[in-house]
């Protein structure tokens, strides 16, 4: 017995959602809309609690981009089952059409055409018809991702950082980038950490990335950055995640499926 598709939308304008599924239910009566998601955290919730087929993703959200939304799926999907199918959905930004096109299963622009959501239903039909196992589909969700996010805008100009200020009271601890073990995301923080001490900034982790030299500094998970000179081994758990020793600290960082080829031997 063939289960019938489902699908979860993630977007935030309610007319735009709505008109999306009405289209859906029209040319595609079989699919079952699990739930609409009005930003990036509650898409990502919903798809790993509901586990949908496909995920139509809005890229411009609050919270999370649709982007940023599909990257954290492909790092918290559970282990079993398929890695749903993604359709990015866009109003104007030429560029992401362009890489979509090229690396995710199908793109829709704003608002949606019924002849191009038609095609786009065909060509989800013929992946799920074509598709070959829960591994093999999350490997190419995570493969398309790695893909996508590869052809963003580089930062090559911006220069690298060196010293972090990091003020406490009012101190500013002068730290040399080399001495950092790893970053962690939280909030609106980082946290820098050494085999020391540990101190918090008022950046984003996205602000810092591109200051740092990706050759020295690995992101291994989407809020965790490591000094790559600082891991001392790379070993698999129980459930198949990629885990970090370090030099200089007692605590392990975990690989998240998206960046786990770093760890491939030689």
């Amino acid at each position: 017995m063939t289960t019938a598709p489902t699908a979860l939308i993630a977007e935030d304008e309610p007319l735009l959602a709505e008109a999306l599924r009405a289209e859906l239910a029209r040319l595609w009566p079989e699919l079952q809309i699990l739930a609409v998601a009005g930003d990036g955290m509650q898409a990502v919730e919903q798809a790993l609690a509901l586990q949908p087929t496909v995920c139509f993703l809005d890229i411009r959200m609050p919270g999370l981009s649709g982007l940023e939304a599909a990257r954290a799926l492909a790092e918290d999907w559970p282990e079993g089952p398929h890695f749903p199918l993604l359709v990015f959905v866009t109003a104007y930004d030429q560029y992401a059409v362009q890489a979509f096109d090229a690396q995710a299963v199908d793109y829709l622009l704003k608002p949606v055409d019924g002849a191009r959501l038609a095609a786009c239903i065909g060509r989800l039909q013929r992946s799920l018809a074509t598709r070959q196992g829960a591994a093999q589909a999350l490997q190419t969700g995570v493969e398309q991702l790695r893909a996508l996010l590869g052809s963003a805008p580089s930062a090559a100009s911006m220069p690298r950082l060196e010293v972090i200020q990091a003020q406490v009271g009012a101190t500013v601890h002068l730290v040399p980038v080399d001495e950092v073990i790893y970053f962690e995301a939280a909030d609106k923080y980082v946290r820098v950490v050494t085999a020391e001490r540990e101190h918090l900034i008022r950046m984003s982790l996205r602000e810092l990335l591109p200051q740092l030299d990706p050759q020295a500094f690995w992101q291994v998970h989407r809020g965790t950055v490591v000094h790559a000179r600082r891991i001392a081994s790379a070993r698999r758990d129980e459930s198949g995640k990629a885990c970090l020793t370090l030099k200089g600290r007692s605590e392990t960082l975990t690989v998240s499926r998206l960046y786990a080829h770093l760890f491939k031997g030689m």
